[in-house]
């Protein structure tokens, strides 16, 4: 099923639950909010299935409605992979002052709750505090029956859904803390995700999904899951090693190559232009910079 989080297009609507009916129409899920749902477990698969036997009459038109991040306040960051790619890992090396052997352990580091932002909507540029913003095509992962030491053999039923997420980052920034890459990944709005939830029974091949990105309609990075480093089962036992992993957390899996900073000469992006992020089954994100 796709899942959306929506809102009508008049200023200060209140978030809304849907399921989509079909290509162009919703049914409203009687629920607080997405967190909700997924926390409900087997009750919450009983909701949607009784939203979808509503009646057509009920159906919204999406063109109808303003499409929000599907989970637009996350209760905490969302987790995030670095390195995940091994032809991303190369091109950074060009770029690091110190070539190092591939990791043995996934890196991580987070986005801050108010990075995440509509598929839709503005990504601000933030002149004045970064002039080298760049772009990270990855897929989401939506946790969904929590737990803490979670095995790698178990690691997918603990998968409630994917979605899609850029991880927008400042790239100056995040290096000039200490290479700590929190600050430069967490401007606000630079998390664009969505424009739904996929659930896990609905993607059958995660391992091998096409990820791609488009500036200004020019294709930017172009790969495949396959070529993961770490497949989603290993970081989802490293990350809940000792940590608790919840309903409702996100991780962002990690970039392929065709970053910005990586290109000769260096590519960002600016005011005007369009960003797409698309990985195949998934969904597609369109943002305008600025």
């Amino acid at each position: 099923m796709r899942l959306l989080t929506f809102a009508a297009k008049k200023k200060g609507a209140a978030p809304r639950v849907g399921v989509m009916s079909g290509p162009e129409h919703l049914m409203e899920v009687k629920v607080p909010d997405m967190l909700s749902l997924i926390a409900m477990g087997a009750k919450g698969k009983v909701l949607l299935k009784n939203a979808m036997k509503q009646k057509a009459a009920k159906a919204i038109p999406l063109s109808s409605v303003r499409v929000l991040a599907p989970i637009p306040r996350p209760r905490k960051n969302v987790f995030c992979v670095g390195w995940n790619y091994v032809e991303h890992f190369e091109e950074g090396a060009k770029v690091r002052a110190n070539a190092t052997e591939l990791p043995k352990h996934p890196t991580f580091f987070t986005k801050s709750p108010l990075a995440v932002n509509g598929p839709y909507e503005r990504i601000p540029l933030h002149a004045g505090v970064t002039e080298k913003v760049d772009w990270e095509v990855e897929l989401g992962v939506i946790i969904g029956r929590g737990g803490i030491n979670i095995k790698e053999a178990d690691a997918m039923k603990h998968v409630f859904g994917f979605t899609v997420i850029n991880d927008v980052s400042a790239r100056e920034i995040q290096r000039q803390h200490g290479q700590q890459w929190f600050k430069g990944k967490s401007l606000d709005g630079h998390c664009p995700m969505g424009p739904w939830i996929i659930t896990a029974d609905k993607v059958k091949s995660w391992w091998d999904l096409r990820v791609v990105t488009r500036v200004n309609g020019a294709i930017k990075q172009d790969s495949n899951t396959r070529h993961m480093h770490f497949k989603i089962p290993r970081i989802i036992a490293e990350l809940s090693a000792g940590m608790t992993l919840e309903p409702g957390d996100i991780i962002s899996t990690g970039t392929p190559a065709g970053v910005g900073h990586a290109r000769t000469p260096p590519e960002f992006l600016k005011a005007g232009d369009i960003l797409e992020t698309e990985i195949a089954g998934i969904g597609l994100l369109k943002n305008k910079i600025g």
